[in-house]
């Protein structure tokens, strides 16, 4: 276990350097940027915003500060206010005695602050809205687990049947049918036709149902299938055939026996499933009004917020890494068989 969780330490450092190089030069290389709009900005004005956040440095020396700690900051530019608050001139150097907040980059855990956002730093945007996205995720996977894993039994205990022939036909659609067309059917149908749920918001467990469901319900399908596919498998092992041989209830056979072995696909799916849950939410979030990290992703695509983009997602790199360990861990416990040592 030491062995195997150093090496994906080692590869974890690998992974976010590469994920973290690579959008920042694909990100820097679209066009436009942070500051254009509708009305251009005045040339001074401009250069002194690209002189605050170092967007007139050459892009690796960017690249360089954003990483971290490294000292790139003598160029650094600082406000000076007046008494009334008022921007007097922009300076290039800090006087001695000044307070000032610098960036110390990704390694130092500090995301740097965000530019379309100026009252706010993206560490503190992530920790408002990443709870909420958890949330959701949490609420959502419950939703696609319990579906999928009853929907899958029921399927695998009845192969070829009607009950069989329907579930199968239900897990393909929700696999076919994207969440926001899920999504839309619902609100048309509980919201509007069925006055039951509210539409947008977050703060209420009936605000958290609708688009929990909708989220967890294509990842449901998936699980239904992998459910069926391994249970089937399972019971046609020898050791089910002796359980059954040995007397004991149907029941005991499938849950104690039977199920262990029939969740391991299902196993293997939860880590990409919970980083897809994470990652799709985006859509939901946006659909239902929901202020969690997936509208700030969004938000900062559009709106090309450099260091809100790379933040939410070399935040979305840890997850779907650590998830992914915690599931090659959890296979050891329900297959004894299996040695995360021989990776």
């Amino acid at each position: 276990m030491f062995r195997f969780l150093v090496r994906r330490f080692l590869w974890f450092i690998v992974t976010v350097f590469t994920v973290m190089t690579v959008s920042f030069f694909l990100m820097h290389s679209v066009k436009g940027g942070p500051f254009d709009g509708e009305r251009k900005l005045a040339p001074v004005i401009e250069a002194n915003i690209k002189a605050r956040y170092h967007l007139d440095w050459p892009l690796w020396r960017q690249y360089l500060h954003y990483v971290g700690p490294f000292n790139l900051d003598e160029n650094r530019a600082v406000a000076t206010f007046d008494g009334a608050g008022e921007l007097v001139v922009w300076r290039r150097t800090l006087p001695d005695g000044e307070p000032a907040n610098v960036f110390g980059g990704v390694l130092s855990g500090d995301f740097g602050p965000s530019f379309r956002y100026k009252d706010f730093t993206v560490n503190e945007i992530l920790g408002q809205s990443l709870p909420i996205s958890m949330l959701l995720g949490v609420l959502s996977m419950m939703f696609a687990i319990a579906l999928g894993v009853s929907a899958g039994i029921a399927s695998a205990l009845r192969p070829g049947s009607g009950v069989d022939l329907t579930l199968r036909i239900a897990a393909t659609g929700g696999i076919a049918l994207p969440n926001f067309v899920i999504a839309s059917f619902l609100v048309i149908l509980l919201v509007f036709l069925l006055p039951l749920l509210p539409v947008a918001g977050w703060g209420t467990i009936r605000h958290m149902l609708l688009p929990g469901f909708c989220l967890g319900l294509v990842f449901a399908a998936y699980i239904a299938r992998l459910t069926r596919t391994g249970m089937l498998e399972t019971l046609s092992s020898d050791f089910i055939r002796t359980a059954h041989a040995k007397g004991l209830a149907p029941r005991t056979v499938v849950l104690r026996h039977a199920l262990k072995g029939g969740l391991l696909p299902v196993v293997s799916y939860l880590g990409p499933a919970t980083a897809g849950i994470l990652t799709g939410s985006l859509v939901i979030e946006k659909i239902f009004f929901i202020p969690g990290t997936g509208s700030h992703f969004i938000n900062a695509a559009t709106n090309r917020d450099y260091t809100l983009a790379m933040g939410v997602t070399i935040l979305f790199t840890v997850l779907v890494y650590a998830l992914n360990t915690l599931v090659d861990m959890a296979y050891t416990l329900l297959d004894p068989r299996i040695s995360l040592e021989d990776e």
